[in-house]
């Protein structure tokens, strides 16, 4: 069983030199496939990272008191909004606390904000009883006195979700249609090989080798081009994606630091999608090549 399997293997990468324009072709078309779907995978997968975060904050809302008020003014402000139908707790959050929070979220790259004058402000985080009523209730706040600003995150969340929703549809049309091609490519590439090996099947045949001893060199063929489409693709993907990581947290957008996923948390799941896909396409291209035009 191992000398057959060790057999099928040297055979099938006998196969990938003996067309290597085609098995270039191959390895290209699934790298190009993969590369894809990482680019549309990185983005959704960023998109519901936020919105996952931002969800966390569907039940509150944060509003924002204007520059220098005085302690009385901070706390009128305070009996105000618990007056205000559907609230159900409220928080006061100093500018320095919430510095100190946005330094907990940004964790390694903190230091960023070190020697910078706090530019936040002092707040409150209202916490919603019914969410279904939030609307009016931050209705009701933007009328009071002293508030700057109001964070209500429902709508961005909504938009998030629907972003993410048209990428995904667009991603996946457009890695159905190249792995497609993939296969094909990939199928064409088993069949050279098998017209290449035609006299050479018939006398393994004719001694007495099986159908699947002579038909596993190709499958694993179409596997390794695969395989090797694969690889290519996470090391493209996973280094665009570095370079973008990097270059958000270092221009003056790194304020989003918080709300991306790591580069090496993200790295797990395209290898895994990648692979997977790889070897599936690979094997597929090569099955449909070997049940098409190998007559055993």
């Amino acid at each position: 069983m191992l000398n057959n399997l060790i057999y099928s293997i040297k055979e099938g990468m006998k196969g990938l030199a003996r067309n290597r324009s085609m098995s270039l072709a191959s390895v290209a078309s699934v790298a190009s496939s993969l590369f894809v779907l990482g680019i549309m995978l990185c983005i959704v997968l960023n998109i519901n990272f936020i919105s996952e975060q931002t969800k966390e904050q569907f039940n509150s809302v944060q509003v924002f008191l204007v520059d220098d008020l005085s302690q009385d003014d901070i706390l009128s402000v305070k009996s105000k909004i618990e007056s205000i139908d559907n609230v159900r707790s409220i928080t006061y959050e100093t500018k320095e606390q919430a510095l100190i929070n946005l330094k907990e979220r940004w964790g390694e790259n903190s230091y960023l904000l070190e020697g910078i004058e706090n530019p936040l402000q002092n707040s409150y985080i209202v916490e919603i009883e019914d969410t279904q009523k939030a609307d009016q209730m931050v209705a009701d706040i933007q009328k009071l006195d002293n508030i700057d600003d109001i964070s209500y995150y429902k709508d961005i969340v909504q938009q998030l979700n629907s972003i993410a929703s048209t990428v995904n549809k667009f991603g996946l049309a457009l890695m159905a249609l190249l792995s497609f091609v993939s296969v094909f490519i990939i199928a064409t590439t088993i069949k050279l090989t098998l017209y290449a090996r035609k006299r050479e099947i018939f006398i393994m045949k004719y001694i007495g080798a099986t159908n699947w001893f002579v038909r596993w060199p190709f499958i694993i063929e179409g596997l390794i081009l695969g395989f090797i489409g694969a690889v290519i693709a996470i090391f493209v993907t996973y280094g665009l994606y570095s370079v973008v990581y990097d270059f958000l947290i270092s221009s003056s957008m790194n304020f989003i630091n918080g709300y991306l996923i790591r580069i090496n948390d993200i790295l797990g799941t395209i290898s895994t999608v990648f692979i997977s896909m790889g070897i599936g396409i690979g094997t597929v291209g090569s099955v449909i090549s070997v049940r098409r035009y190998l007559e055993v």
